[in-house]
């Protein structure tokens, strides 16, 4: 197998597909490549006639994705790719291009198109490596090809035409079939590659990574470098590919918008692509110096520390220290004293808060060094004001108040990680050892015995869901949504953002009668969009879930058991009908579980649940019916995923 050698060349690098498709992540995931999933942002939408040949478009629609990844990744993701897989698979016949269809009657007429006939199916693939320069500068090196593999259709009865249609297998795929799955019985006969038909020629990428790491003459393979990224002036510099007759009028001067990546498109936007030259004169295509990662470094006797990593395990060793200082200064109500009365000294502090001079001061102290205060001296004296950090998110009444949260997690999460130790060799939560009681009883105190309980921790579940709330509700098109049901919705502070961002839509929150008795508590003043977002009281586990087109699920699934979120799910899905669809928020893993760490630091605590990967959330879901339509990673405290009931 051509992989084989190349696999373990790949090891330690971080490759990425930039692709949401379950199916070419499982072509390569069984072919033995670790890979991470970033679903590119490029809009589909160039125009087919300004292409010669399908072809050409497969392969600058593939290269335009893995190029918006290998661009977007440095600041978004705040970490540089060595290599970028992009792929956009096409059916074509009698030179007219077949993408997905858009509803049931566009796939009866694609299916009808093709029944009894012979059709292409064309792959293009674009391959991006990333190389990192001292002058923290990125150079870009593509290498772009195409497979094209022929399929028959037998003649198709209309009987059987609507019957697959209906199965709603059709509605996601190329062409409106899936040779894989149920579109098989469909297909008469293939020939050539049939992994490329499901959606990534193996063989032909395999040959292509040959290529680059055995070192073959460029002259044999197509490939173009794109310039590098200049960090301090924010553009790519190109390089000078006015000599070859296959450089991209994409490959153009790029800038950072508001922390987006815009590309500059030249007036004509698609006169060439990126295929085949076999008379290139083009610089050898190298990975050897792709920033190496993950590698064992052997550390002499007489070796001076790197100043950054000794560091950086400093930081680490003090985190604690630095978070209890935050919870402390939160809980004895520092940060909405001076949110109140800024410029204060350490002497009034002290007596504002009841604590001594000694202690008050060194937490003054604590907390500029950190970042949290600003001190001044007037007099001799420090005067302490908040922060701009802490006038954000520390204060009780901040536009982001994360003041709940802290003291949840002061209360309930820290004693939870003073027996780590425990939890890991016994690899179960620690509650009765942190609370004197089992999980189970800390449930039933908070939501029923204890009123202050109950209160502290939807006060913290409200403080999250404002912080986090308009990235989810807005990271999506959710125009054709009408009746949304956000299932354990607390407060309902995600549900008015979705109302806000969406006129059209209603919100239900279901969530248990003992937090929708109380819900008032939490809704805002003077909104006009109160009269769309109504609660119904219920356990999603146990009683019928309301009618909706849209289900939200918000911090929902990492807390359950695998039994009880299939179960949940088969709930969902039994109350969905065709087109209805799922809006999941969680922290997505990376593909490999190397980050983020907040995700693998909060698995630590051994709940029942498990933090997961965006591609682990999608099969799961697509176990109980549902495709992923996309895929967000919002930069805020929690990342999205849209799906589809098919």
């Amino acid at each position: 197998m051509v992989l084989n050698p190349v696999i373990s060349k790949l090891a330690g690098k971080l490759v990425v597909l930039a692709s949401a498709s379950p199916r070419r992540q499982d072509i390569l995931r069984n072919a033995g490549l670790r890979f991470e999933v970033v679903p590119s942002w490029f809009k589909e939408t160039l125009d087919k006639g300004l292409f010669k040949a399908p072809h050409e478009y497969a392969v600058e629609t593939a290269k335009q994705k893995a190029l918006e990844v290998a661009r977007r990744m440095p600041f978004k993701h705040r970490k540089t790719p060595d290599m970028v897989i992009g792929a956009d698979t096409i059916v074509t016949i009698d030179g007219l291009i077949l993408e997905k269809p858009t509803d049931k009657d566009d796939a009866y007429r694609m299916l009808s198109r093709l029944s009894g006939k012979e059709h292409s199916v064309f792959t293009g693939v674009a391959i991006v490596l990333c190389h990192e320069k001292e002058d923290d500068g990125i150079d870009y090196q593509l290498i772009d090809f195409y497979e094209e593999t022929k399929v028959k259709f037998a003649n198709l009865s209309e009987d059987l035409l609507w019957e697959y249609i209906n199965s709603g297998e059709p509605m996601d795929k190329a062409g409106g079939y899936g040779i894989q799955a149920l579109g098989g019985m469909l297909v008469e006969y293939v020939h050539g590659d049939f992994l490329n038909v499901v959606g990534f020629p193996l063989n032909h990428f395999c040959k292509q990574l040959g290529l680059i790491y055995n070192g073959l003459p460029s002259s044999d393979r197509n490939s173009a470098n794109l310039g590098s990224y200049n960090q301090d002036t924010n553009t790519v510099i190109p390089q000078d590919l006015s000599s070859s007759p296959s450089a991209s009028p994409f490959a153009s001067k790029v800038k950072r918008n508001g922390g987006q990546m815009d590309v500059s498109e030249s007036s004509n936007q698609v006169t060439n692509s990126l295929s085949k030259h076999s008379g290139d004169s083009q610089e050898r295509l190298s990975l050897q110096n792709i920033a190496s990662r993950g590698r064992s470094v052997s550390v002499g006797e007489n070796t001076v520390p790197n100043k950054g990593d000794l560091q950086r395990i400093i930081t680490l060793m003090d985190g604690f220290k630095a978070s209890k200082a935050l919870f402390t200064a939160s809980k004895m109500g520092v940060f909405d004293l001076l949110q109140k009365s800024p410029g204060l000294d350490a002497v009034q502090v002290a007596a504002e808060i009841k604590a001594s001079l000694k202690g008050t001061r060194s937490l003054l102290e604590a907390c500029v060094s950190l970042g949290l205060l600003t001190s001044e001296k007037s007099h001799q004296k420090p005067l302490y004001k908040n922060s701009t950090l802490a006038a954000q998110f520390l204060g009780s009444d901040s536009p982001f108040s994360l003041h709940s949260y802290i003291l949840h997690t002061d209360n309930m999460v820290w004693p939870l990680f003073s027996h780590l130790e425990n939890a890991v060799r016994e690899g179960t939560n620690q509650h009765e050892q942190a609370f004197s009681k089992e999980a189970q009883d800390l449930f039933q105190d908070t939501y029923y015995d204890s009123q202050a309980l109950k209160l502290r921790f939807m006060n913290a579940m409200h403080s999250i869901a404002k912080v986090t709330g308009k990235a989810v509700a807005t990271a999506f098109d959710l125009s054709t949504y009408k009746l949304a049901c956000d299932l354990g919705g607390c407060t309902g502070a995600i549900a008015h953002e979705l109302t806000k961002a969406n006129p059209q839509m209603s919100v239900i929150v279901f969530d248990l009668p003992a937090v929708v008795e109380i819900r008032e508590r939490f809704q805002p003043q003077h909104m006009d969009t109160d009269n769309r977002v109504s609660f119904i009281a219920g356990d999603f586990f146990k009683d019928d879930l309301p009618e909706a087109d849209l289900y939200i699920l918000a911090r929902i699934l990492h807390d359950w058991s695998d039994e009880k979120v299939h179960f949940l799910l088969k709930k969902i899905a039994e109350r969905c009908t065709p087109g209805c669809g799922v809006l999941l928020s969680e922290i997505f893993l990376n593909e490999d579980r190397t980050g983020p760490s907040r995700g693998l630091l909060q698995a630590l605590s051994m709940s029942p649940g498990r933090q997961r990967s965006a591609q682990e959330y999608s099969s799961l879901l697509e176990r109980h019916g549902f495709t992923v339509k996309d895929i967000k990673y919002t930069d805020n405290l929690l990342d999205a995923m849209l799906c589809v009931k098919v």
